[in-house]
């Protein structure tokens, strides 16, 4: 088994554990640490495959920028989300504002 392959499979280990954490996670925290995982799985995945092939490297490593930025942005964002949340319904609980009124 070659390196890539060994990346490759950790990649999509990081993949699968982020959605499993996403459908069983309650806490909207954890959803969101569930998508960080996620989005690292695909930068290993690139960086990796841009290393290990013939393909410039510079370019894997400019695509992994663009998704830590991606994630850093959706963190900030999704952290604002939550905060606004737990003031309005005093719990962070997916189940419990998933509720529609009326």
């Amino acid at each position: 088994m070659n390196y890539l392959v060994m990346y490759h499979l950790a990649a999509l280990a990081l993949l699968s554990l982020g959605i499993y954490g996403l459908t069983s996670r309650k806490s909207l925290v954890g959803m969101l640490i569930s998508v960080e995982l996620m989005l690292n799985g695909a930068g290993l995945a690139l960086v990796a495959s841009s290393r290990l092939t013939p393909a410039i490297d510079q370019l894997g490593q400019i695509g992994t920028l663009l998704i830590m930025g991606l994630a850093a942005a959706e963190a900030t964002l999704v952290l604002a989300i939550i905060l606004v949340v737990s003031r309005r319904f005093g719990t962070t609980s997916s189940a419990s504002i998933a509720i529609l009124k009326g």
